[in-house]
């Protein structure tokens, strides 16, 4: 009889799990037939006699390669080399080429102990879909055969049915944390400053540098009255009067006004808004903290490296006294590249709350300082740093940042004004309480890497057509 299947041999870590399922809901979605042991991945005992039934009858085994393949001593875990070693002296036996087939999923080396094959290792590194191309190559290459014909996947609706089903919605309470960071205090009054030109506003700007002010063309916007007009060149003063001076209270920028001439409500929206970013950006610089210009134009803010790596102590918002703070960092060494920094990028809104929509970035330095120019080289680092963050770590790092913005009197404010007049954030970000959660699986996993799969499959069954 004809062997047609495929055996997974993988570890049992929630990255390498991740991966076995994508894998092996992609193979059968491709038309191959599939082994992979179910129970490893619910947390159960490996059954020998099954697992040596299974791959007498593959005509391939996958070996999945990364770290967790090895124990903390270095030498191979006992599962994994049992399964390579029957597959050896099965390929010994009947004198297969290729029998097992590394499948590289991190930057492991090629010799992380004796007994791993390091020939032909196929890599998923930089791109999963990548290495999925090159493995069915190599699968039609060795005339590996294509048993069904769907476009389902068993492995993808067992993991639905049966790995994730103790994830139901249940009654609990929970606390969850939105990207939203809202102001807690500011000034009533904002103050629109328009000059007969571009350059009068610049000058005007320039003449007052304590002052959080924001330029729109020949638009001034901030929350002082009383601009320093007095300019001095050449041993000479002068006065750049405005040509327009405009004053609006919270309640007409937030809820609107009519208005038939300059400036209509979403004029006073913009520079509103802009004026919001000036003030964030002030508030990150004086507590030492660098941007940089994303791909996107945005810019996100990170925490250099001054002196050496500490944790920010910080509380969930409500937590009783009786509970210990906890400790985060937001930035560490990575690899031989470097350093790694948490960063965040701010997009000023008005609604549902005053305040900042806030989004997380990882970006990395190879002095503590400069991000490294390449975006290339970023995304991969990305890519390789962020597969162990999960929720939890990407929340606490947020938090973490918040709290270290935080001025020996608790709070998190500037002055923006002559008068000192104080614009406060927020120490937390907004957050509500929810009456249904859900338990988390043991194993943390992605599911949108099995669900998400047509395009992907489409993409690689159309270029090998």
């Amino acid at each position: 009889m004809e062997k047609d299947q495929i055996f997974i041999s993988h570890a049992t870590s929630p990255q390498d799990n991740e991966f076995s399922i994508w894998l092996a809901s992609r193979l059968e979605i491709l038309g191959y037939k599939v082994w992979l042991d179910k129970e490893i991945l619910l947390g159960g005992e490996r059954f020998w006699p099954t697992i040596q039934k299974a791959i007498n009858a593959s005509v391939k085994i996958l070996f999945i390669y990364s770290k967790n393949v090895i124990t903390d001593e270095g030498v191979l875990r006992e599962g994994i080399e049992n399964e390579l070693e029957y597959g050896k002296s099965i390929a010994t036996e009947n004198k297969l080429n290729d029998f097992i087939i590394p499948l590289q999923i991190d930057d492991s080396k090629y010799n992380l102990a004796i007994g791993i094959p390091n020939i032909n290792q196929i890599s998923f590194i930089e791109n999963w879909a990548d290495g999925l191309k090159q493995l069915k190559k190599k699968l039609e290459k060795d005339n590996v055969a294509q048993v069904f014909d769907s476009t389902q996947s068993v492995m993808s609706e067992w993991y639905e049915n049966e790995y994730i089903s103790n994830c139901k919605i249940v009654e609990k309470k929970e606390l969850f944390y939105t990207s939203w960071w809202s102001v807690k205090d500011m000034p009533n009054i904002l103050y629109m400053y328009q000059f007969i030109n571009r350059d009068q506003a610049t000058e005007v700007k320039k003449n007052n540098p304590n002052i959080s002010i924001s330029q729109i063309a020949n638009v001034l916007s901030c929350f002082d009255d009383n601009l320093n007009i007095k300019v001095g060149r050449d041993d000479d003063e002068f006065e750049i009067y405005p040509d327009k001076k405009f004053k609006f209270t919270s309640d007409q920028i937030l809820f609107g006004f009519e208005s038939n001439t300059f400036p209509q409500h979403r004029e006073v929206e913009n520079h509103f808004k802009r004026l919001l970013t000036i003030i964030i950006h002030n508030i990150f610089r004086t507590k030492g903290l660098r941007r940089y210009e994303m791909s996107n134009k945005r810019f996100a803010y990170y925490l250099p490296i001054y002196d050496k790596i500490q944790k920010i102590k910080f509380t969930y918002p409500y937590s009783s006294n009786s509970i210990k703070s906890k400790s985060k960092t937001i930035l560490g060494k990575y690899e031989d590249i470097g350093n790694w920094h948490y960063a965040v990028s701010v997009q000023p809104m008005i609604f549902p709350f005053v305040g900042f929509s806030i989004k997380s970035h990882l970006l990395f330095s190879s002095d503590g300082f400069v991000i490294i120019p390449d975006d290339k080289k970023q995304h991969s680092y990305r890519r390789k740093k962020g597969k162990r963050f999960f929720n939890e770590e990407w929340r606490d790092m947020y938090l973490a940042f918040i709290a270290r913005l935080v001025d020996h009197e608790g709070s998190i404010k500037i002055s923006v004004n002559k008068d000192e007049q104080i614009f406060e954030m927020k120490n937390w970000p907004e957050a509500f309480w929810s009456e249904v959660g859900y338990n988390d699986p043991k194993s943390v996993m992605d599911i949108d890497k099995v669900e998400n799969y047509r395009e992907e499959n489409e993409e690689v069954t159309e270029q090998n057509d």
